[in-house]
This record gives structure tokens, sequence and C-alpha cells, in this order.
């Protein structure tokens, strides 16, 4: 099973909100096989280094440096952390508080150093996570299997949940033909399915229902025309067709890999049409000036942002108007970072995306809610 522990929306906003005199933000690769990550203990050292430098050129206090470098030492030495990581790692530091959060995405080694947490790699994480859950489900079984992109397919052991709708009903099968109270027939063995359904459901719910991570069915008619309509569970549009019950694990998660990678592209591609509907109606800009003016006064309804690059500078509190610097230091922050802190806190639908994937190659496109 993957170690992740990926923002909730709620924490996002809340790291959105950090104000200190020091905000530390490093995303560092990493990777689940525990006898490589040695290299990644000491690549977390050297940008370690590198952000105490930043804050001593700045002529930071001492004082408030200790507890900061304090607590980067803990982690480092902690050898019960560092046998549980996934794909990446992120850690945002204040001299006063630390955060870390294991990531099921690839993210290239990073560090900023402002008054607040650098954000935007962690919206790819939430947004686009490289990793599933398959609920493979019949009458005859059921299985939750967690999918990544560089681990075994394993299934998940969860609590309550039934071994198949005969069973889940107390009965030897819900094939049977006979008249038994008020139900019978076909119409006997819909309502049984569907007690089997909502028994699943309550297994599944504290598993699922607050995970980032998309779940795919897999599942015949009429079972999951019946779990659509009766679990709360978010399961996507697109399902692993046939029946799930003589798949592996291994079989499972390549169907699923797949249907996956279509759901992202079918993201994308909607932003894209919708950018092209709007960019004749003047609400769109991929200027990075105009889209901090329009986030600032609650203007961006969806915005795209480059996870990879930052755009040094200032952003005005009141106007909205961007100062750009050359390069980063302890005073400074990430333009586009704080566009989409901007953005987020007026309700826009914001995605942390690669460059390729933003119209024109730039470091965003934002569609707004009225014309510039």
């Amino acid at each position: 099973m993957l170690n992740v522990d990926t923002p909730t929306s709620r924490e996002f906003g809340d790291l959105n909100q950090v104000r200190s005199d020091a905000c530390v933000s490093i995303y560092l690769h990493t990777t689940p096989l525990t006898r490589e990550i040695r290299k990644s203990r000491i690549n977390l050292g050297n940008l370690v280094k590198n952000a105490i430098s930043q804050l001593e050129a700045a002529g930071f206090d001492k004082r408030r440096i200790w507890p900061l470098q304090e607590q980067f030492d803990h982690l480092l030495v902690d050898d019960a952390f560092w046998l549980r990581q996934a794909r990446s790692l992120a850690i945002l530091a204040t001299p006063d508080l630390i955060r870390t959060y294991r990531l099921a995405n690839k993210l290239a080694d990073m560090v900023e150093v402002s008054d607040r947490f650098h954000l935007k790699p962690l919206m790819r994480a939430i947004t686009f996570p490289h990793a599933a859950h398959v609920l493979a489900i019949s009458e005859n079984a059921v299985r939750l299997i967690e999918v990544s992109s560089d681990l075994p397919a394993a299934e998940i052991r969860v609590s309550n949940l039934p071994k198949d709708a005969a069973s889940a009903v107390g009965k030897s099968t819900i094939n049977d033909r006979t008249a038994s109270g008020r139900i019978q027939g076909s119409e006997g063995q819909k309502v049984r399915l569907a007690q089997y359904i909502r028994k699943v459901d309550a297994a599944l719910r504290p598993v699922l229902m607050h995970s980032e991570i998309p779940v795919i069915l897999a599942a015949t008619q009429p079972v999951e025309s019946l779990f659509r309509s009766l679990s709360a569970i978010p399961a996507l549009p697109e399902t692993i067709s046939g029946s799930p019950d003589r798949l592996s694990e291994a079989e499972l998660a390549s169907a699923a890999r797949p249907v996956l990678d279509a759901h992202y592209k079918n993201v994308i591609a909607s932003f894209h049409r919708s950018f092209e509907q709007r960019a004749g109606q003047n609400r769109t800009t991929t200027d990075v000036s105009d889209a901090a003016r329009a986030a600032t006064f609650g203007g961006v309804e969806y915005l795209l942002v480059d996870i990879d690059t930052v755009v040094d500078g200032f952003v005005d509190e009141e106007t909205g108007a961007v100062t750009f610097n050359t390069k980063g230091d302890a005073a400074n922050y990430g333009v586009v970072d704080e566009i989409a802190r901007r953005a987020l806190c007026s309700g826009a639908r914001i995605l942390g995306v690669r460059r390729e994937e933003i119209p024109d190659g730039k470091e965003l496109a934002a569609i707004l809610r009225y014309p510039m």
C-alpha cells in the first residue's frame, strides 16, 4: 500500500493563510523503496542548507533560525519516518511549526523561502494523483484494490466489508425464484442486491469519502447502475467493463490506468474547450499581470498553473499590480502561487499541471468571471 497523506482541501486552505517571518517550502523526490531512500535524505539536507543560507543572507534573526533548523534536523534523523515514503515529499515549516505530506506524484526537488508557503506543487498532487482505488464488485465478491504507477497493485482489507451479496443479506443465494414474503423473482434479486450495495457503501465510506484518490468501478450491470444510484462514493464515470471476479490485482491495475489517463485528459480538454469559447468574450488571459489583478478582485473562475516554474516577485495586496524579480530570495515569493491563492479564496477552481498542458505553453491560463 502506497503511503500517502495528501492534504485535504480544508488543510490546503489553512496552509494558504499561514504567514510568518520565515516560511520554508521544500519539495523532494522520494521513493517507496526503503533501501533507496538514503539519497533523498541527503538531498533534503542540501535543500535545508540552501534555505538557511537564504535566511542568513537576508539578515534573519539567528534566534529564529535555530528552532527552524532544529525541526529539520529532527526530521532528518527520524529513521521511522523515512521507512514509509511515497514518490515525493512536501515539507512546509516555520520556526513554530512543521507539516509533512507524502505524495503520489513525482515532483522535482525545490526550495522556496518567503513569508508564506509555496503550494503550487501540492495542487498537482491534489488534482491529479497518479493513483486510484479500484472497486471490483459483483454479486459474488467485492474487493478494494489500490493502484499506483510504480508499485504492485494490492488489495486493501476493509472492516465490515461483505464477502458477497448472499452472505450480506443472510441467504445462501439471491437468485432464489420462489416467493419469499413480499418480494420474489427478479424483483427480489434487485432488492437484495440493493441491500448488499448499501452494506458495501457503509463499509467503504470511512476509507473513500475523504480520499483525494479517484475511485474506478469494475462491475457489470445491474450492479454498476445500482451502486452509482445508491452510493455517495464519487466513482469516475468510466468503468472497467466485464466481470471482475476472475481478474487479478495486476490485471485490474492494468485496466484502471487507461481509465485514469482518459479522465485526466478529459479534464484538461474540457478546460481548453471552455478557454477557447471564453476567449471570444474577452474572458481569458495567459498574462501573469492581468491574472494577478483579476484574482485580487475575485475575477478568476478557473485557473491552470504550471507547477514546475517559479516567477519571483510580489503582488500588491490592494491593486494586484505585480513587481517581478529576476531571482528568488528570502523576501519575495512565487507570483503565480500567490495568484492561485487569491483565486482559491474567491472560489475559483484551480488545477496544477505541466506547462505543455497550458494554452500557449504559458505559466498560467485563466478563465475569468467577467470580460477584462
